[in-house]
C-alpha cells in the first residue's frame, strides 16, 4: 500500500510487539553517524503538522542527508542524530485481486490485517532529525542535506539553526 495511506495517525497504536507473530524488522541501519565532538551549530529538521511516518521513510531521510553531508565535511566532520524510533506496528488487509476472487476472499468482513510495516507518530513542531557542524561553509552544507531528505518525508517540514558551541549529546 501507499504510505499517503498511512499518513494520518488515528486509532490506537499498536506497540506491543510480543503479541505479535510475523512482526516485521526494523528497516533503520543506525540512529546517530559521523563523529562525536564539540560543534559549533546544530542544524534540526521539525515537522509542522502532526504525522506518522514510515520507518523506510525515515531510513531514505536519513541516507539522503549523511550522503549528501559526508560529500563536503568528509567522515569526521559532522554528527547526525535520528530523533524518532517506530514503535508503532501497521496492520494490512491484503486482498486478491484476480478473476474470481470475490468468491474466494472475504473482503471487508473479519478485518484485522496483518503486520506490514513500523512507524513513528510525529508531534506537531517534533524534531525529527539533528545535524552537528562548525563552520559557516559546513553549514550551509547541512542546511543543504536537510533540505534533500525532506523530499524523503511527507508534510512539510522546517530547517531550524541553533548556535552550539558544545559537547554533541
Amino acid at each position: 500500500m501507499h504510505g499517503a495511506n498511512y499518513r494520518t495517525a488515528t486509532g490506537q497504536v499498536f506497540t506491543r510487539k510480543e503479541y505479535i507473530k510475523g512482526k516485521p524488522q526494523i528497516k533503520i541501519a543506525k540512529f546517530q553517524g559521523g563523529k562525536r565532538g564539540t560543534y559549533q551549530y546544530c542544524v534540526q529538521l521539525l515537522l509542522n503538522e502532526k504525522i506518522q511516518i514510515r520507518h523506510m521513510a525515515i531510513e531514505s531521510a536519513r541516507l539522503a542527508a549523511n550522503k549528501t553531508l559526508e560529500q563536503t565535511t568528509g567522515e569526521s566532520g559532522y554528527y547526525s542524530r535520528l530523533r524518532i524510533y517506530p514503535h508503532n506496528l501497521l496492520r494490512e488487509n491484503k486482498q486478491i485481486a484476480t478473476a474470481g476472487a470475490d468468491r474466494v476472499s472475504e473482503g471487508m468482513r473479519r478485518s484485522w490485517g496483518k503486520a506490514v510495516s513500523l512507524g513513528a507518530r510525529v508531534k506537531q513542531g517534533q524534531c525529527i532529525m539533528e545535524l552537528y557542524v562548525n563552520g559557516d561553509a559546513h553549514l550551509e552544507a547541512a542546511k543543504k542535506a536537510l533540505k534533500s531528505s525532506c523530499v524523503k518525508l511527507p508534510g512539510t517540514p522546517t530547517i531550524k539553526v541553533i548556535d552550539w558551541n558544545k559537547e554533541s549529546p
